[in-house]
């Protein structure tokens, strides 16, 4: 005897992504989810935003700046994005954590200490959207909750 289950459609989303990321992996994994992909110039390089949600995420790898990542501008590439979305998550891509991927981590955290940015160290792209779903799908069902609560 077949059991009736109730199927949810899968979510599917307008996602706006920087055209730095235009020929990344996160931007297939996205598409191949069948999620609605728009890039954007506009944006923060590095940056995927979801307008529905409101949450953005910046992915940053630590490979790319110098010695000194103080020096490198990504301070101030973080600080004008969390200026920017109130609800911001930094991806902070760490295939491995060494020793320079907890210094960066570290003085980012003292940085933004109190703000409204929320730091998610990352090991692969998989992980990456996986995070990225899972944190923008809650915000949607929480905001539509308290919506259809408050009539």
């Amino acid at each position: 005897m077949a059991t009736h289950r109730e199927t949810t459609p899968p979510w599917k989303t307008t996602i706006i992504v920087s055209t730095s990321l235009r020929d990344h992996d996160i931007n297939r994994r996205l598409s191949a989810q069948q999620h609605r992909l728009r890039s954007s110039d506009s944006v923060e390089s590095g940056a995927v935003i979801f307008p529905l949600s409101g949450t953005a995420f910046l992915l940053v790898d630590p490979q790319d700046p110098p010695e000194r990542f103080e020096e490198s501008g990504l301070i101030e590439r973080i600080q004008k994005f969390v200026q920017v979305h109130r609800n911001s998550f930094l991806l902070l891509y760490a295939p491995f954590i060494g020793k320079k991927e907890l210094e960066i981590l570290s003085g980012i955290q003292r940085r933004f200490f109190g703000s409204n940015l929320k730091i998610l160290p990352v090991r692969n792209n998989a992980e990456i959207v996986k995070g990225m779903l899972t944190i923008a799908k809650d915000v949607v069902v929480v905001s539509e909750e308290a919506s259809s609560t408050s009539l």
